[in-house]
């Protein structure tokens, strides 16, 4: 089976919406008709009314849900949990301090372990920007700044929320001027764009008329904004139907 990781532009703006196409999107990449999904809440201190928003979403009727709280950790041994889950879904939140927790607990290893395995490694937001080296963040405050210490899964930079927060797309271009991000990819809230294993793009969709994804680079001192095709997905029924 082989891997793939699908940023997303927004997390919990898109969890809640419980039958949005992307899902359904993500699960049918796993080619199993009752994949597991592991929802990894870190980026909110593993928060409880969000683990529940992924459960009402996520639903046993869709997949075989799963949570990994690492706040109050109760497993010695991680490796089961992660290595068995056919999605990994990570939340929105504060990306910086996700990426220190989950390398003190090992996580990181055991998302790249996943990755090789062939499960498929998703989220918005943090949930998003976690799998590059680079993008821009509010980790550190209400003001946006550059994050450096992505994963690296995909070589370059992420820009989540590119269509709904002022701040994002200027930092974004400034960052790409002066050379401290490199060459990335950029998504409207409700657009996804899936890479293979190797960081390679696929294709980009969205669950919304008009949504973008971007290839975003700076050339002879001006920023390219170069689009991926993006198709729509159509909505489904409550029951999810796995495509052949």
């Amino acid at each position: 089976m082989t891997g793939h990781i699908v940023p997303i532009g927004a997390g919990r703006a898109v969890m809640d919406r419980v039958y949005d196409p992307l899902h359904d999107y993500v699960l049918d990449l796993t080619g199993k008709d009752d994949p597991v999904v592991l929802f990894l809440p870190t980026a909110t201190g593993d928060d409880a009314s969000y683990i529940v928003s992924f459960y009402e979403t996520f639903h046993s009727g869709r997949c075989r849900p799963r949570h990994l709280r690492l706040f109050h950790r109760n497993l010695d041994d991680l490796t089961d949990l992660v290595l068995g889950a056919d999605v990994i879904h990570v939340g929105g939140g504060n990306t910086a301090n996700m990426l220190d927790v989950w390398r003190r607990q090992g996580v990181d290893a055991l998302l790249h372990r996943a990755l090789a395995g062939g499960a498929v490694l998703t989220g918005g937001s943090a949930g998003g920007l976690c799998w590059f080296e680079g993008g821009t963040t509010d980790s550190y405050g209400p003001t946006l700044q550059v994050l450096h210490e992505g994963l690296g899964m995909i070589e370059g930079s992420y820009c989540p929320h590119y269509d709904a927060e002022d701040q994002r797309r200027p930092l974004f271009h400034a960052a790409l001027l002066d050379g401290s991000l490199a060459t990335g990819y950029a998504s409207w809230n409700r657009v996804a764009i899936r890479f293979t294993a190797a960081g390679e793009v696929v294709e980009a969709v969205s669950s919304e008329p008009g949504g973008r994804a971007l290839r975003v680079f700076a050339q002879d001192g001006r920023i390219v904004e170069e689009d991926i095709p993006c198709l729509l997905l159509a909505e489904r029924t409550p029951s999810r139907s796995v495509s052949a």
